[in-house]
């Protein structure tokens, strides 16, 4: 089994959308059509409180994998591993992570119940996807989560750029694409492109594999499966 955490310190960068759409194309890929009585080997997770990931699904008729909802279910999260006939479990986290600001040295993540669900889901994790916008104010949450809580636990991690609109030009795509790699961070060869497709599909209870066959569905379905083909290459090397 491999699980991977997606995780970023800032709310809105799209953590729900990569966990969804993963655990669907990875779904796509993987589940045994032909066999009636088969079950997806694919698990999409949330421990957010908010839910978004499972309210989402909840609008969709045929949902192509398992979901599950685990923010206050410690028990459960540390048996993960244990799940019978899953392969590939996408843990979406929450979008804010009490981090310490002090410098005392404490855990970064902070105490209480979601603070002892991260650490949790990290401890198992076989590797970190962290999704940064093509904004200054997504740089310093992103390299807080890398530096402070990533980085330390010494996990295996890759910075994906998300949500950025090819109409803006390329001008803070390099500039994102710049702060990555003067880190020294890993940097994800994929660039999942802003669609207005990405911002309807929670409300109209679709994913990536359900949108419609025209030129612009298919590129933004593109973007999902180039990325995960790169995450599991990126994984046996």
């Amino acid at each position: 089994m491999a699980i991977h955490v997606v995780l970023n310190q800032k709310g809105g960068v799209g953590k729900s959308t990569i966990s969804v759409n993963l655990a669907a194309v990875t779904a796509d890929v993987l589940n045994r059509d032909d066999d009636p009585d088969a079950t997806s080997p694919v698990l999409a997770l949330s421990v957010d409180p908010q839910g978004s990931a499972v309210w989402w699904a909840s609008r969709m008729n045929d949902l192509p994998f398992h979901i599950a909802q685990a923010h206050d279910d410690l028990a459960g999260l540390a048996a993960l591993k244990e799940l019978p006939g899953i392969q590939h479990v996408y843990v979406d986290t929450p979008g804010w992570i009490d981090l310490d600001g002090d410098g005392s040295g404490s855990d970064p993540l902070g105490r209480g119940p979601a603070a002892d669900v991260l650490r949790t889901v990290l401890d198992m994790a076989d590797q970190v996807i962290v999704p940064i916008e093509t904004e200054p104010l997504s740089f310093d949450p992103t390299a807080r989560t890398i530096t402070k809580v990533i980085e330390p636990r010494g996990l295996r991690y890759i910075v994906v750029i998300n949500n950025w609109d090819p109409r803006d030009g390329t001008y803070d795509l390099n500039q994102t694409k710049d702060f990555v790699k003067a880190n020294g961070w890993p940097l994800a060869n994929t660039v999942i492109r802003h669609y207005k497709l990405h911002a309807r599909a929670s409300a109209d209870g679709q994913v990536v594999t359900e949108y419609p066959l025209n030129r612009v569905a298919l590129q933004a379905r593109e973007d999902f499966y180039k990325f995960a083909l790169e995450l599991n290459v990126a994984a046996v090397r």
